[in-house]
């Protein structure tokens, strides 16, 4: 059952197949056989779990389902979800209980799945490799010695292991799409505000989305379509319709216009993968699509940018967690100067720490000017990129990470090197746009990720095209041998 689609699931319960309580069943029985050798969940939640399943075989007796009802999913550690621990696998939050359902999860229960537990993923979001975790670093299933990707390494670890059909994430600098390249599967970052952020625990407010990571497209539409709308508990949140991105799926791109910014082929992309994404574009070219050459001259500047502005906010939104409300509490202190230092030093890991002393530094008198102004000024002109690109091109088209996952431990010492993973994706959130990392292709048995980026709420087209190149390929559906 877990190689099948999610809409091959749906329809295998509605012909009573098999139930959700026993498709429920069976994702536990490999999460507690598999999961040992990978790390990706945090929590489990199987009492909670089976009790959803029941609700949903008797949604799915009464006629009253919906084509994701009694489907199983994981959901990132980072989305609060009431009575069970929202950790973002943090010490800081280890024992923090949800007293509510963050709007995704609401939705999501809403259209009948079954949490199965809560993902692990880099402390607090802050990461690109999965290794600063509270609770451990995450392996990736095609090569255990190797890095699944950051800070949505739970999620993506798990689906490409089969422990799951699909999982929420979360993505402020490319953490859907970088981990989603690095095991083979399809994820995608909504439209800056098309999904809720009302209890998701904030990171970088002005970045931070909620998206899904599955093994295709097709998965990914019907559950971003689910999470998506308008939400008045969420200030970002945009009150436009939401599009039927399940019924986009089926428009052929003949005609399509893609654009490829020179700034992503020129040096840091490893030739390897560089050949496997000239593949792809052969394939969209025999679909249809047409290509032009353009340039994004400002992203080169997109990480500097980013780690200004992102740990600018970090220090901002982290500030709450002092030892006083909720959170990791130090023991024995004697002054209240004591008790916030010894709380958030012992709560916080080394990379969160890294990052809330350079917002910190970022947004000092006498250096706010110089940095964090000058950062949403540049973030600007890379927003202003994707604007003038959008007036010729659809989509814009180029790789998802530089070369293929690297090993547990290669980067761990070398901060900027560990940062330069997100260069190719760190413009669509400072730009606010969607976009998507899909499998393209392997480099001596290790996945290569192709990114798909659009203009603002244009994710129908995104996974409309995404689709029709996986009609096009099977590399989707490969899957890691040691855990078919």
């Amino acid at each position: 059952m877990h190689t099948l689609s999610i809409s091959e699931l749906s329809a295998g319960l509605r012909a009573k197949r098999f139930s959700s309580r026993e498709l429920t069943l069976h994702f536990l029985k490999r999460i507690e056989t598999l999961d040992p050798q990978l790390n990706s969940l945090i929590t489990v939640t199987a009492e909670r779990a089976l009790a959803q399943a029941d609700a949903a075989d008797a949604r799915l007796a009464s006629g009253d389902a919906t084509e994701l009802t009694g489907i199983p999913l994981i959901q990132k550690d980072i989305f609060c979800t009431l009575g069970v621990r929202t950790s973002c696998a943090s010490k800081m939050l280890d024992k923090f209980i949800a007293p509510y359902d963050a709007t995704i999860v609401e939705k999501l229960d809403a259209a009948g799945m079954v949490m199965l537990g809560k993902a692990n993923m880099d402390e607090f979001a802050m990461g690109s490799s999965n290794e600063p975790s509270w609770y451990g670093p995450v392996k990736n299933p095609w090569d255990t010695q190797r890095v699944p990707g950051g800070s949505s390494g739970g999620s993506v670890a798990a689906v490409a292991a089969g422990l799951a059909p699909i999982a929420t994430a979360t993505d402020t600098g490319g953490s859907i799409r970088q981990p989603a390249a690095l095991t083979n599967l399809t994820g995608i970052k909504p439209t800056y505000g098309r999904v809720s952020r009302y209890g998701m625990i904030a990171f970088a407010s002005s970045l931070d989305q909620a998206g899904v990571v599955a093994r295709s497209a097709e998965d990914c539409a019907g559950v971003l379509q689910a999470m998506s709308g308008f939400d008045v508990r969420d200030s970002t949140s945009v009150d436009r319709p939401v599009d039927d991105y399940v019924s986009a799926l089926g428009r052929d791109i003949k005609g399509l216009r893609i654009g490829l910014p020179k700034e992503y082929f020129a040096e840091g992309l490893a030739p390897s993968s560089r050949e496997r994404i000239d593949q792809a574009i052969e394939t969209f070219k025999k679909l249809g699509a047409t290509f032009t050459e353009i340039s994004l001259p400002n992203s080169p500047l997109s990480v500097p940018t980013y780690y200004v502005v992102a740990p600018a906010e970090a220090s901002s939104n982290l500030a709450r967690f002092d030892g006083v409300r909720f959170g990791h509490r130090a023991e024995g202190v004697k002054s209240l100067e004591e008790l916030y230092k010894r709380s958030r030093g012992e709560g916080f890991g080394s990379e969160v720490q890294r990052r809330i002393m350079i917002g910190t530094y970022v947004l000092s008198h006498g250096y706010y000017d110089a940095y964090y102004l000058q950062a949403q000024k540049v973030r600007r002109l890379i927003y202003e990129d994707f604007r003038r690109a959008f007036e010729s091109v659809d989509l814009v088209l180029g790789p998802t990470a530089t070369d293929v996952a690297f090993k547990l431990g290669e980067k761990s010492d070398d901060p900027v090197s560990m940062y330069l993973n997100d260069i190719y994706t760190i413009a669509a959130n400072l730009a606010g746009i969607p976009a998507m990392s899909l499998g393209c292709g392997f480099v001596d048995g290790l996945p290569v990720g192709l990114q798909l980026m659009g203009n603002f709420f244009d994710e129908g087209r995104l996974l409309n095209a995404a689709h029709q190149y996986q009609q096009a390929t099977d590399w989707h559906q490969q899957s890691p041998a040691a855990f078919k």
